[in-house]
């Protein structure tokens, strides 16, 4: 049926690697085996950028692989797009891809063809970094689309190792923020000059001169070169899909000055003078079948399919050998199949199964490893095991729920994440500490899990502390720019002092009757703050942060939540005993909910933790009396989401995390056990 479905798609071309498909199916099926569906058509045309990249032979394709094949270092530029978060990047990759005839089609008819992962899609945010690349004016252009966000930073770093230059996106109204001087910081450090886009210049809200003033003042503070300093400025609206480099009289038609701008001033690649090949592998991706896909920039030599080739660690230990099976290079939203790549080049390999980030490829007489981009360490950890609440295994969605299925999952999440590292827990049997760089991150992980039907326990965060020479503690520092509505600004920088965080800065912000205020926070200290920062400028505030860097410890500090009610009986909560609770607290969940001693259902008023019995059902009587059949009004109850759940918890609460529901709930379950614990 599968060879019956892909014989009537009209968009695939009789190509040998389509026959070569279709013969496998055809011996598939002969063999007793059952195919698997394929789905071809999605509304009514051909799906073919689901199938793997060694099925999607045209003459388009044959085209464009013959160009890379023959594609010289001296027209190859590699450039990625660095920014903070909502600046835009995405969206102008996009545009840049459209306005060099690229095919961005992504299936579901939406915008931001470079995100890829349903998280992303589902929450506007880019979280991996991702390469693909086009062709201008005869020069391949090789483009990396990274995460803003600063628990991602982990992302850029480990790109700027393959990259000559980079575009510095600043939002026309905001201006550099947080996250924009730590990427800029990082570029700069390694030499490269980058290209200043101001996004977003149409906006009613735009101030382009001072953002301009304020960005070469930025690079003057981070102890930019004068050579650093002579920058390209282009004005753009990635929404609208133009650039121009005169503003505000040049043309508002295309991104041909921003192409032409990245193609002139980002320098060809720099290489290794030798013959043989070797490459660092930046990023690894699965494939059904290629197998294990390996991206990195070719440092020296070129390579071909059938080439023998070794795998080196960073000491130099060899981890395997094998021959190339592959060679890929993205293009658009697709893949070109290349016979040769050559020095200077961003390419994906496969032939190797065990090569993984920080590796070098390289040829068999190669003895000494390519030297791998260093990252900044964690700053976060928190420990996973698995679920042991009496509701476990309960849930139908779950089938991984052993705590070998969590660490053979985190493993293969610290091999292709370079911000997160996993090692077995101190503290609990069948735990791993997982450690990166914030909440936000280590949360996306979280819900990948529970996507994929997995079912464990999340502790609550820990702060990593370091020592200096003298061994005093030293914690992390972020940096903080909160953007608020003048009438919140007391209650903001009230909080935050209350947190150890000191205020570094306060100015008007572009929209009047808003201030901007920069801060400098203890990373503990903004632990669970976010959902307080929304309630105390309802919901209009904006924050932003990024890791700045380690400083002496700042002291204890003071209870910063109340206490909870926790559950002192099983069953199901009932409307009768929730409106007796009501008074005592906030509620976490409604009537008809199973819970189970130990669970905390709410947030006490006070600062102690309260036991009660949510299932207290009205005990039935025929006598009547004034007033006893008054109706219960319950308050819609407090709903959490995993990335609020995750910093609201004290350290002796966890989450239990499954594929359906969420549940707060402390460490130690027997009320009698909780006590003796804190007495010690």
């Amino acid at each position: 049926a599968v060879v019956a479905s892909i014989a009537s798609v009209d968009a695939f071309a009789p190509s040998a690697s389509l026959v070569r498909f279709g013969s496998f199916l055809r011996g598939h099926a002969a063999s007793g085996r059952a195919a698997t569906p394929l789905s071809l058509r999605k509304n009514g045309k051909a799906a073919t950028s689901r199938l793997p990249a060694l099925f999607m032979s045209s003459g388009t394709a044959a085209a464009d692989a013959d160009v890379y094949n023959k594609m010289e270092i001296d027209n190859i530029r590699n450039c990625a797009i660095i920014a903070h978060v909502d600046h835009g990047k995405t969206t102008l990759v996009d545009k840049m891809l459209e306005a060099a005839k690229e095919n961005i089609d992504n299936d579901d008819g939406g915008d931001r063809a470079m995100d890829s992962m349903d998280l992303e899609r589902e929450r506007g945010i880019t979280i991996m970094s991702k390469v693909t690349s086009t062709t201008w004016n005869g020069v391949k252009i090789n483009i990396v689309d990274t995460p803003g966000h600063a628990d991602f930073g982990g992302e850029v770093e480990r790109v700027m190792s393959i990259v000559d230059g980079v575009c510095l996106l600043v939002d026309a109204t905001e201006g550099p923020m947080a996250q924009t001087k730590f990427v800029l910081m990082k570029a700069l450090a390694r030499g490269i000059k980058p290209v200043v886009v101001i996004n977003k210049v149409d906006r009613d809200t735009s101030r382009v001169d001072d953002v301009e003033t304020e960005v070469f003042d930025l690079m003057c503070n981070l102890g930019a070169t004068d050579e650093q300093l002579e920058y390209t400025t282009v004005y753009a609206s990635g929404r609208d899909g133009w650039a121009t480099l005169q503003y505000p009289d040049g043309p508002r038609e295309k991104m041909d000055d921003l192409l032409d701008t990245i193609v002139n001033t980002v320098p060809k690649p720099k290489v290794l003078e030798r013959e043989e090949f070797s490459m660092v592998v930046t990023m690894i991706e699965g494939d059904t079948f290629l197998g294990r896909i390996c991206t990195g920039r070719i440092s020296s030599g070129q390579c071909k399919v059938g080439d023998p080739v070794q795998c080196l660690t960073k000491e130099g230990d060899k981890v395997e050998s094998g021959r190339i099976t592959k060679i890929l290079a993205r293009k658009g939203t697709g893949k070109v199949e290349l016979e040769v790549a050559r020095a200077g080049d961003i390419v994906q390999v496969a032939g190797l199964s065990k090569a993984t980030v920080a590796h070098t490829i390289c040829s068999p007489g190669v003895e000494d490893p390519l030297p791998a981009q260093p990252i900044d360490p964690p700053t976060l950890a928190m420990t996973f095991c698995p679920n042991d609440s009496p509701l476990a295994g309960k849930d139908k969605a779950s089938s991984k729920l052993t705590s070998q299925m969590i660490r053979d999952r985190l493993l293969t999440e610290c091999e292709n994440n370079v911000g997160i590292t996993v090692q077995p827990s101190e503290e609990r049997s069948e735990a791993y500490d997982v450690m990166g760089r914030g909440e936000l991150q280590l949360g996306i992980l979280v819900e990948n899990m529970r996507r994929e039907g997995f079912e464990l326990g999340v502790c609550p965060p820990k702060v990593l502390f370091q020592q200096d020479d003298s061994g005093a503690r030293l914690e992390p520092i972020e940096e903080v720019v909160v953007e608020v509505d003048e009438e919140f600004s007391g209650a903001v920088i009230n909080k935050l002092s209350e947190r150890k965080a000191i205020m570094v800065d306060m100015s008007p912000a572009a929209e009047e009757g808003r201030t901007r205020i920069t801060l400098e926070c203890p990373t503990r200290g903004l632990l669970g703050y976010r959902s307080i920062f929304f309630t105390d400028t309802r919901g209009t505030g904006i924050m932003t942060r990024a890791f700045k860097g380690y400083e002496p410890y700042k002291g204890d500090l003071d209870n910063i939540r109340k206490g909870v009610l926790v559950s002192m009986k099983t069953g199901v909560t009932t409307v009768y005993s929730l409106g007796k609770l009501q008074p005592r607290g906030e509620l976490f969940l409604g009537s008809g909910v199973e819970v189970y001693p130990g669970m905390i259902i709410g947030e006490h008023t006070r600062d102690n933790d309260l036991e009660v019995n949510p299932i207290e059902a009205k005990q039935l009587t025929n006598m009547r009396a004034a007033g006893s059949d008054e109706k219960v009004s319950l308050v819609p109850p407090r709903e959490f989401s995993l990335e609020e759940m995750i910093p609201y918890m004290m350290q002796d609460e966890m989450v239990e995390v499954t594929p359906t529901t969420m549940r707060l709930r402390k460490q130690i379950l027997d009320s009698n056990q909780r006590k003796r614990s804190g007495k010690k």
